[in-house]
């Protein structure tokens, strides 16, 4: 199995890439960091522990550490690990600790907001740490780079497959695991970290931790959801499922945006779709509402009219079959082509309580322009009570809608950016008074007394995690939580 996450390269020959440009001491108070040739011609400093992998300081590899999916936030490390080993993330994590640095990881690059980006610090690059330890019939045990992709694959070449795909499964599961992961699964079986068995975790001292709901839970319920803020993920052992072999689609267009809802609504309360989402679309007079419910199936396909029965009647019902790997890998093909574009994405992502969704919804919708968005508008509900982690702030509500606006700004305008966060920043300011949270993800300029409010009860316990294990605050700044 090929370690690393970067397709026809494993990890010795990336690290091998950045080989000329590896760096071995640290000069706070001069040179920043020191290469082998420098300190051949005396260039002195303090020792960069003896690594697996390598720390490189050369262009493309700090430029790409300085980029996101959004392409909004460009902060630029002082240097990158590749690690060749957990132990490598350990030496770096307590080295930072000792020399006033900071340090984040990035995984596959998608978020838009800079997350995990630090400036003058150390970005760690899990992709060299990519390996799928293990796939069994009730869990797989993977390192924190691995894609949901290639765990897709793993596990439906053993007959199982993870219960919660996120839309785009080209994304690490490190990555997912610290924020929520959501998808259409998630009204059956929660977050994808609601199915989580176990952790290996690097705390902000750079020690490694074992967790579970059994063993050291205090860790393990922070760093679920927990934003890279108390510990760096860096395996994962992962629930599974027997898996289907099919996904029957099926595509509801109504032209009112209650109508959408009360029918999400319904197929939510009896759970006969397997995979519930849904999109707001523009037309030629307004708005489109889509309704998008999935059936997964082995066997004889699932009856049409059981599962339309009762649903308020669409304007137009389109109806296919996917083998179940094709439907988790639809937006593949499509961000593959978008990436290399380099749009800005500023989206705004939201957790509304269910009373106000109609109302904040359309209000929104009467004041929002196609032109100002770009990319799809996802909403869709979830069960609260599927959602257990306790860092995953959610509205105080039986049910959540998800109000996804995936804003893209083609092609890119610095004015027309700043004008759609300042919009995000609005949108959430009235949500929030309405009960709402934010999931985490998006492009909205948060100050740290309003993540306060964003935990509420839950914060005294984020306080208390951040200063017990990431008592000298490097763990991951860009998300900009605590002051």
């Amino acid at each position: 199995m090929r370690e690393s996450g970067l397709p026809g390269l494993n990890r010795r020959g990336f690290l091998a890439v950045g080989a000329a440009t590896a760096v071995v001491a640290f000069d706070p108070a001069g040179l920043g960091w020191i290469s082998q040739a420098q300190a051949d011609e005396g260039a002195t400093g303090t020792r960069v522990p003896p690594l697996d992998g390598e720390l490189v300081t050369d262009d493309a590899a700090l430029s790409e550490a300085a980029e996101d999916y959004g392409q909004i936030v460009h902060d630029r490390p002082r240097a990158v690990l590749r690690p060749g080993s957990v132990r490598d993330i350990q030496k770096i994590v307590r080295f930072a600790c000792a020399n006033g640095l900071s340090v984040a990881v990035r995984g596959q690059g998608h978020s838009v907001f800079g997350q995990a980006q630090v400036k003058a610090g150390v970005v760690i690059d899990s992709r060299t740490l990519a390996r799928i330890h293990s796939v069994g019939r009730d869990r797989a045990v993977v390192d924190a780079g691995v894609t949901w992709s290639a765990l897709f694959t793993a596990a439906l070449a053993a007959g199982v497959t993870p219960p919660v795909a996120t839309d785009y499964i080209g994304l690490s599961v490190g990555g997912t695991l610290s924020v929520g992961g959501i998808g259409g699964a998630t009204s059956h079986h929660g977050l994808q970290v609601d199915t989580v068995l176990a952790l290996e975790v690097v705390t902000g001292t750079g020690e490694l931790v074992g967790c579970s709901r059994t063993e050291n839970r205090d860790l393990f319920d922070v760093v679920l959801g927990g934003l890279g803020q108390y510990g760096l993920i860096v395996r994962a052992t992962l629930r599974v499922i027997p898996a289907p072999a099919t996904a029957r689609v099926y595509r509801l267009s109504y032209t009112d945006l209650t109508d959408l809802t009360a029918a999400q609504r319904t197929a939510l309360a009896d759970g006969r779709f397997s995979y519930l989402e849904g999109q707001v679309a523009p037309t030629e007079t307004g708005w489109g509402y889509v309704l998008e419910g999935v059936a997964y199936f082995s066997g004889q396909s699932p009856d049409d009219a059981t599962l339309l029965r009762g649903l308020p009647a669409p304007a137009a019902t389109d109806i296919a079959e996917l083998p179940y790997f094709a439907w988790l890998d639809r937006l593949t093909a499509l961000v593959d082509q978008l990436r290399p574009l380099r749009f800005p994405n500023p989206w705004l992502n939201l957790f509304l309580p269910d009373a106000v969704t109609d109302r904040y919804v359309a209000d929104l919708l009467a004041d929002l322009s196609p032109a100002d968005v770009g990319g799809p508008i996802l909403l869709y509900p979830v069960p609260r009570r599927r959602l257990t982690r306790p860092l995953v702030a959610v509205p105080d509500s039986d049910v959540v809608f998800l109000l996804s606006v995936l804003r893209v700004v083609a092609p890119p305008n610095p004015d027309t950016v700043n004008r759609l966060i300042a919009d995000n920043r609005a949108a959430y300011v009235d949500a929030v008074a309405l009960g709402a949270t934010q999931y985490p993800i998006g492009a909205i300029p948060v100050s740290p007394a309003e993540w306060a409010a964003h935990y509420g009860a839950q914060y005294p316990r984020a306080r208390r995690a951040k200063a017990r294990f990431d008592p000298h605050g490097v763990l991951t700044p860009g998300q900009k939580i605590f002051p």
